[in-house]
């Protein structure tokens, strides 16, 4: 038998689950506080929903499941790959929640604000802060056409963040419909954009002269990839110079409204810019579209935007959609890297009782000192001094004993 943990997958030692839980408990309490209702969605989709998700490079990571029984033996005979499963296990919670929205639309207020914190599951390659199995913190409003929703969702990511403790971070956007737009008026045929955007996404890795060099090889029109670099070499983009440049101005608009009022509602806790090779992985995508960058971490700790036709492929009509996910998991690992003590939090006291004790009393005890301290009863050892050492290695503050009610508290002559 192994006793690690699959590959890609982890085990949580008390310390680090009580830094993932306060974590959560912020997010969930500032999302709550602002309006949000928290959901709960199975684990495992239909596998063509998931095919059909338009998750980009996700799609390649979904883990399988085998049919089962006569149906597997079937698939197995039939030597159909794709036949062999039926079911899937989520990449995200986009998907579930669109499927979730259809099914029970006529139960849920219109706007749907709606909160999901859960597990997800992507077949990547294991790597320091990229697991197969990890934890998102996702807000989504469901129904509001409006900019309104993209305002209000950076709005209370930006303070959840701030009330884990972030303050020097940025909030990114751009506009899918913008991006495009930019990249036709350059000279891009529109059905090639997708391959353009995969390209221009690396800008931030390869530079100016890396997206025109792939853009090339790539075999694009020479003025249209001349174009590009030419605005790219012109340093930091501005909004206006982007819009003039498309047909549509609408979105333009649009973004701006966006950026000046969550600029103001900043306050100057947070920067908010405009980022023209934002595009964000997935493909469901169809208008703005937000990443939040911090110095702390190499990338970005938050991301999201708006996919009106997600929900629309489960009812055959558009719905608004639009969402927001924290990057749990990468703030959790910078923080115990950096040692991060919570807060406020309640010293530990372990309360120690002698065999043959009154048992109701002992936990009628520790219910009183669970006033001052958080409190775990422990049957006394044979050897005081060593279990009061193993104590202390696992950051008690002290021991009682209920016997004589004498507290130890530790590091303290």
């Amino acid at each position: 038998m192994k006793i690690n943990p699959l590959k890609g997958m982890k085990d949580y030692l008390p310390a680090e689950q009580r830094l993932r839980d306060y974590v959560q408990g912020r997010i969930l309490e500032t999302y709550r506080a602002s309006g949000f209702e928290r959901i709960a969605t199975p684990l495992l989709e239909d596998m063509e929903n998931l095919d059909k998700s338009e998750g980009g490079e996700n799609l390649n990571l979904i883990f399988k499941v085998l049919k089962r029984g006569e149906k597997l033996d079937a698939a197995l005979a039939a030597g159909s790959e794709k036949a062999l499963s039926d079911m899937g296990l989520r990449y995200d919670l986009t998907l579930p929640l669109s499927r979730y929205y259809a099914a029970n639309r006529d139960k849920l207020p219109t706007p749907f604000k709606v909160i999901q914190t859960d597990r997800v599951f992507r077949a990547e390659r294991p790597q320091k802060g990229r697991l197969r199995e990890f934890v998102q913190c996702d807000i989504d409003i469901v129904g509001d056409a409006s900019p309104n929703a993209e305002i209000e969702l950076i709005d209370v990511t930006a303070r959840a963040l701030l009330a884990i403790g972030f303050t020097d971070f940025t909030v990114n956007l751009n506009d899918r419909r913008l991006l495009r737009g930019m990249l036709e008026g350059m000279g891009f045929a529109p059905e090639t954009l997708d391959s353009v955007c995969i390209t221009f996404d690396k800008l931030d890795k390869v530079g100016p002269g890396g997206v025109a060099s792939e853009l090339a090889e790539k075999g694009f029109p020479a003025p249209a990839v001349a174009a590009l670099r030419a605005f790219l070499g012109q340093g930091a983009a501005d909004l206006s110079a982007v819009a003039a440049l498309c047909a549509d101005k609408a979105p333009a608009a649009a973004l701006r409204q966006v950026m000046d009022t969550v600029t103001a509602l900043a306050g100057g806790a947070y920067r908010v810019a405009y980022c023209p090779s934002l595009v964000r992985g997935q493909g469901y995508y169809t208008g703005m579209v937000f990443e939040v960058v911090c110095p702390a971490f190499s990338g970005a700790v938050a991301g999201g935007g708006r996919y009106d036709n997600m929900v629309g492929k489960f009812l055959g009509q558009p719905v608004p959609a639009v969402g927001f996910s924290i990057g749990f998991e990468r703030i959790c690992s910078v923080l115990l890297d950096q040692g991060f003590a919570i807060p406020a939090e309640k010293q530990k006291l372990a309360l120690l009782y002698a065999p043959g004790a009154d048992f109701a009393a002992v936990l009628k005890k520790a219910a009183e000192l669970r006033q001052a301290y958080l409190v775990t009863v422990l049957p006394q050892g044979k050897k005081a001094g060593k279990q009061l050492a193993a104590l202390e290695s696992q950051h008690f503050a002290a021991a009682a004993f209920f016997e004589t009610g004498e507290i130890k508290r530790f590091g303290q002559t």
